[in-house]
């Protein structure tokens, strides 16, 4: 039998997807920007967060990474982790069950860590993302997928898309993305018509686009 989703939990599973790629995304990007701080330019974190939208400040890469985690910004980890945490409570009905337990450990840990005296170093940031790839093993287990993996699954690629073009980096990569999102949406949606796209496409063009296809296989759950 077909897997029946209301919009509100199909909404909450997309916005899953996509906060645990981007702290997955984030964290891999600081610690790449944290050897530079280091090693060859102070401002390469200030540079990475600009590209993002976010203006930062730190005093070294230690610092760095306390602003990545903490810091007063909307990208910060903690606050996304939080809200990734809210998306698989509404939603955990739905979702495996052991990732939803690792995923409340992950936000818990966050939590406890969030205190002057907590030494953040990337051996800390290796261990956040060693929890993040078992909850994606945990979440594609499954030999078969039902809607509630595949509106998981649009999310990650959808934020890979977005923070892949954000960062500026070529348009090749994420017209394949693209594809792979095309097929996602053609199960969810196989009536419905979309424009393709090419390298042509702004990145504005790209991700108005993706964001019209999710409202409406979203609606349509």
């Amino acid at each position: 039998m077909e897997q029946l989703l209301t919009a509100n939990v199909a909404t909450n599973l997309y916005w899953f997807g996509r906060y645990l790629e981007r702290i997955e995304a984030t964290l891999l990007e600081v610690v790449y920007h944290f050897d530079k701080i280091i090693d060859i330019d102070k401002d390469s974190g200030k540079d990475f967060y600009k590209k993002i939208g976010i203006d930062i400040e730190y005093e070294n890469a230690r610092d760095f990474l306390n602003e990545a985690i903490f810091g007063e910004h909307n990208s910060n980890i903690y606050e996304l982790m939080a809200s990734a945490r809210e998306n698989a409570i509404i939603s955990r009905l739905n979702m495996d069950t052991e990732a939803f337990g690792s995923v409340i450990e992950l936000a818990d840990l966050l939590k406890h860590s969030n205190h002057s005296s907590f030494y953040i170093d990337c051996r800390f940031i290796d261990y956040i993302l060693s929890l993040i790839s078992e909850i994606w093993g945990e979440l594609t287990r499954r030999q078969k997928r039902n809607n509630s993996d595949y509106f998981i699954r649009l999310g990650k690629l959808v934020e890979k898309v977005d923070f892949h073009l954000r960062l500026g980096k070529d348009k090749e990569f994420s017209l394949v993305v693209m594809e792979e999102i095309d097929k996602i949406v053609k199960i969810l949606a196989p009536d419905a018509k979309f424009k393709p796209h090419d390298e042509n496409d702004s990145y504005d063009e790209i991700l108005t686009s993706i964001n019209a296809k999710i409202n409406k296989i979203i609606v349509e759950a």
